[in-house]
């Protein structure tokens, strides 16, 4: 075999491992339901600072290891699951006064950009529909773990995440500033590889 005819094996073989490689490098994760809630705060004429949380989270997560840059997260929940705790409450939140789940049943965050922040911190920001509206926003997320889940015997990752909004920007501005524009989100997930 001449010295080109290696060379071009050799060059032909790298590429290949290396398309290859490229081809895996991120990993899909389904979201986790039952481990992965979206809770707001606001807070009530100065008095108290009440919460509430969805559980109902359906999506998937985009981990790539090698390039950050190109993570991504897809997320959308049923405003009828919201639990704050108080039937009155909810019923109040689902009607037109504030998230109308009637008309808009579903709320939704896509990811665009991911900015890694440090070995296991980023800032993500994509767009975020409540109520017929979409903004964009950014949430500080933290990767808590990735590794093998003893239970499920596939990898998990599990995710810490907080953001803020103004309600008003999504058309939801009733009795503010009695009841704050500001909504703090705070956000933990877990994904498991598909």
């Amino acid at each position: 075999m001449t010295k080109f005819a290696i060379k071009s094996l050799f060059a032909a073989s790298v590429f290949a491992l290396v398309a290859s490689a490229s081809a895996f490098a991120a990993d899909t994760y389904k979201l986790d339901a039952g481990h992965t809630s979206v809770t707001f705060q606001y807070t009530h004429f100065g008095f108290s600072h009440p919460t509430g949380k969805f559980m109902n989270a359906v999506g998937s997560v985009t981990l790539d290891d090698a390039t950050p840059a190109n993570s991504s997260v897809e997320v959308s929940f049923d405003i009828n699951g919201i639990n704050t705790g108080v039937a009155a409450l909810d019923t109040h939140l689902k009607s037109a006064d504030f998230f109308d789940a009637a008309k808009f049943p579903t709320a939704t965050f896509k990811s665009t950009k991911v900015v890694q922040t440090s070995a296991t911190t980023a800032n993500v920001t994509g767009d975020l529909t409540i109520h017929g509206v979409t903004k964009p926003v950014t949430l500080k997320v933290t990767l808590n773990k990735k590794d093998v889940h003893p239970m499920m015997k596939k990898v998990d990752a599990g995710f810490t995440a907080t953001g803020t909004i103004n309600r008003s920007d999504f058309g939801m501005g009733n009795y503010v500033p009695a009841v704050s524009d500001q909504v703090d989100l705070y956000i933990e997930a877990e994904a498991i590889a598909q």
